[in-house]
């Protein structure tokens, strides 16, 4: 099974749709695992991450103490998440292909009507619930890099909607702290 998370109710058929110009149109589709990285607002930035086969010892130390998967989101957005409310679509998975296995994309070319669809009151409860450590920060781009540049598992989504990056210069003896 694969999902459709939206702000939006009634949505009877997702259509293929051009992403970014340039690119084929098609339904995007999330797999159960990775669900927990679009329980937020829609264009809300985040940087979401979790151990992967090839994360080292160092990586999961610095990263992830508890081992539990994490969304980072900017503390700017806390409000809107508190207030969310989603719509689930549960999407059959004949016409999807998978995109990328590690962040759990999937696609399809044709138009796929949902099958179901269930109302998350509380997205934040459910991150909770399952285990999710959900990581507040005034400014995503530092975790952004370090994760990027790491051995993890990750999905960065909606950078584009993140508070500008701070490139005020630093004093490199109080950079650190």
């Amino acid at each position: 099974m694969f999902f459709h998370l939206s702000e939006a109710a009634g949505i009877e058929q997702l259509v293929p749709r051009i992403a970014q110009p340039g690119e084929e149109a098609l339904v995007w589709a999330i797999d159960a695992e990775h669900l927990r990285n679009y329980l937020v607002p829609r264009d809300c930035p985040r940087v979401t991450f979790t151990a992967g086969p090839a994360t080292t010892e160092a990586d999961r130390a610095r990263f992830m103490p508890s081992d539990a998967p994490v969304v980072a989101i900017e503390s700017a957005w806390y409000t809107r998440l508190a207030q969310c409310r989603l719509y689930r679509y549960h999407l059959p998975p004949g016409p999807f292909t998978c995109l990328d296995a590690g962040a759990g994309y999937h696609v399809s070319r044709e138009t796929v009507a949902p099958v179901h669809v269930d109302v998350i009151e509380h997205p934040l409860d459910l991150l909770l619930q399952q285990g999710v450590e959900v990581r507040l920060v005034p400014s995503l781009w530092a975790l952004h890099d370090a994760v990027a540049a790491s051995t993890l598992q990750f999905s960065m989504i909606r950078m584009r909607n993140a508070a500008p990056r701070d490139t005020t210069p630093r004093n490199p003896a109080t950079s650190l702290r």
